[in-house]
């Protein structure tokens, strides 16, 4: 069903920007017709790669066009956010009672005048998606866009504050295609999703990046040891950032990295130091290569 959520999306939504992304997320975790689905704020800031502000306001502006509800009446696994899409659901029920008379029936674009269907409970609950207790049988549609001082749900989790599971464990995606958030420095407290460059370490998937792109192949590992050092040199200056964000610039670094050649026997020279000439290069060899190695040695603003 989410295949369906997503093609109202796509074709119908009028989003732009990062709220067409956060949309297009929360119609992929649909599972049914009924158009709701839970998500953390963290893996819609992973799914979209967006900042957590960016995220928050993309929600908000979703909820002020009317395509997307938080149903604060309902609380997903973990007490995650519920969110619905109305007019995807309103839109869905039209379809299938036009089909239901007709198969091949022309369906005519939606208007305001189609109502968006009752929930059902206990197809929610199958979804890990449970009313809360004492809460009102229809939740109303909450605003997003209210003050600080609105009740907590309102503030989709605080600026750097992340809600540890019980468990201390991420729970399961749901539908199978929600990815986890990496929670390598989740006991670090308020700045849990942050680490410097220097503390950061490769993962696996940027490995398996290197590999499957030739890179480590090309640069040896060596030199992507040399590149790896370059890189936290020159990102050492750098605000702490998402583990996320280090990949994706650890990527386009190695990326860009000149495989080693005889005017480049260290790639690129590291900040303070010349490569070391190869034997049987002459001085002017030498002083070629320190050339072409500080021509090519990034400023750190690309």
């Amino acid at each position: 069903m989410s295949r369906d959520t997503r093609e109202w999306a796509w074709e119908h939504s009028a989003s732009r920007g990062n709220a067409r992304l956060v949309l297009l997320s929360i119609a992929d975790r649909i599972p049914d017709e009924q158009c709701v689905a839970w998500a953390s704020l963290a893996s819609l800031m992973k799914r979209t790669n967006a900042s957590r502000n960016a995220v928050r306001g993309a929600l908000a502006a979703l909820a002020e066009s009317g395509e997307l509800e938080v149903l604060d009446g309902l609380d997903g696994p973990q007490h995650s956010t519920v969110y619905r899409l109305p007019r995807a659901a309103a839109w869905l029920a039209k379809v299938a009672a036009a089909r239901k008379r007709d198969p091949g029936a022309y369906v005519e674009p939606l208007t305001d005048a189609d109502a968006v269907p009752e929930l059902d409970d206990e197809r929610l609950r199958k979804h890990g998606i449970w009313r809360k207790a004492g809460s009102e049988s229809h939740p109303r549609r909450q605003d997003l866009t209210r003050s600080e001082s609105a009740p907590p749900r309102q503030n989709l989790t605080p600026p750097r504050v992340r809600i540890q599971p019980p468990s201390g464990s991420e729970p399961d995606p749901q539908n199978h295609s929600e990815p986890k958030v990496n929670r390598r420095y989740s006991s670090s407290g308020a700045a849990a999703d942050l680490t410097s460059a220097a503390d950061w370490q490769v993962d696996d998937a940027s490995l398996s990046w290197a590999q499957q792109q030739g890179h480590l192949a090309r640069l040896g590992e060596h030199g992507v040891q040399a590149a790896d050092a370059k890189w936290r040199h020159h990102r050492a200056a750098w605000s702490p950032r998402p583990t996320s964000t280090w990949a994706a610039d650890w990527r386009a670094w190695i990326a860009r990295e000149h495989s080693p050649a005889p005017q480049r026997p260290n790639l690129y020279a590291l900040p303070g130091g010349t490569p070391a000439p190869q034997a049987g290069m002459t001085r002017a060899d030498a002083h070629m290569a320190a050339l072409l190695a500080a021509v090519d040695e990034p400023t750190g603003t690309e």
